[in-house]
């Protein structure tokens, strides 16, 4: 039932990458690999994958950079984009989330594990429960069009990385709604991530550092709003 979906695997060490791709292979994915961040790009751009597994240290490009680029490039607005990495330290996590990421997995591979993350992620449609989905939501002066994924403030084009994306219309859907940071995980990321409230708390700041600060407002204890006076 994967046949169509597509994998690309960018790494420097061959063997984990050979490891990664014959679990791939054997889910039914078709599977592209590449051993540095420049090459995943090329890759990525002949390939156009599904999902993409990005180590965080690698030779020529690394991996947080590699997602940052392609994330400013439409044609990957809405690939998923998964960080693999022996690094578990909590800034190179959040330096990932910063960039777009959608999920951090930590070395070694536990094979079995991973395609139950992968095939979860994949699984996902962006059809949050309780919420109102309008294909555009208009509120204040903004206007959030889900079908390109693109904010508009008074006019002016504001590009927002995926999970940006979703947590701003989750709590916009919803005005002066206070969603809980359980809500918002088990919206946004759902069950099968595993994330802190440090993540909610980036996304929240970069949303805010890209749309006002005045939109979103904190419940302190309780979680985050939509604020509409």
């Amino acid at each position: 039932m994967n046949a169509n979906q597509k994998i690309l695997v960018v790494d420097d060490e061959r063997d984990i990458v050979d490891l990664i791709s014959y679990s791939l292979a054997k889910e039914g994915y078709q599977v592209y690999q590449a051993y540095n961040g420049k090459e995943g790009i090329e890759v990525a751009k002949q390939a156009n994958p599904d999902l993409i597994i990005l180590d965080v240290m690698m030779p020529e490009m690394d991996g947080i950079e590699a997602c940052r680029l392609m994330r400013s490039m439409p044609e990957f607005k809405h690939t998923f984009m998964v960080f693999l990495t022996a690094r578990s330290e909590e800034y190179s996590e959040i330096a990932g989330f910063n960039v777009g990421a959608d999920d951090y997995i930590a070395k070694p591979i536990k094979p079995r594990a991973l395609m139950s993350r992968i095939n979860a992620i994949l699984r996902r449609n962006n059809t949050e429960s309780g919420i109102d989905h309008a294909d555009k939501l208009e509120i204040m002066d903004l206007v959030i069009d889900r079908d390109s994924f693109l904010v508009y403030r008074e006019g002016e084009k504001i590009v927002l990385a995926k999970k940006e994306f979703e947590l701003l219309y989750l709590l916009a859907s919803k005005p002066n709604k206070v969603f809980t940071r359980e809500q918002i995980l088990k919206a946004i990321w759902e069950d099968s991530v595993v994330v802190t409230n440090r993540t909610i708390d980036v996304h929240i700041r970069k949303l805010r550092e890209k749309i006002g600060d005045h939109y979103v407002s904190t419940v302190k204890g309780v979680g985050y709003k939509f604020e509409v006076s």
